[in-house]
């Protein structure tokens, strides 16, 4: 069963920036895809950035430029850089891994930008 851990959320001004990790219990080369979606308090789950296997990456377009999504394979590790936060970015971040037709889901990072 893989598992995700999540790390690196918390409070930061309008304007600021945090990094997000995503550690996988398996290597990396044994998932196809991992990645940040994000549910703001009354909003459905939404795409923040996916990275596959191959290093392809995809973006929700409102995010590019702002957001990085990286890997470090030697650690079987996901990041989210977050850059000129905006108090709409305020929610929790779940990590998703997918390996083969499964998907598995991190506990959530909350993330909340005051203005």
């Amino acid at each position: 069963q893989l598992q995700l851990v999540e790390s690196g959320g918390g409070l930061v001004q309008a304007g600021g920036s945090l990094r997000l990790s995503c550690a996988a219990s398996t290597s990396m080369f044994s998932i196809n895809m991992m990645g940040w979606f994000r549910q703001a308090p009354g909003k459905q789950r939404e795409l923040v950035a996916v990275i596959a296997r191959g290093g392809i990456t995809n973006y929700a377009d409102t995010l590019k430029g702002r957001f990085t999504i990286s890997r470090d394979n030697a650690k079987n590790t996901v990041f989210l850089q977050m850059n000129s936060l905006k108090p709409e970015d305020t929610a929790v971040y779940y990590c998703v891994a997918a390996v083969s037709l499964k998907e598995y889901w991190g506990q959530g990072s909350q993330v909340t930008v005051s203005s």
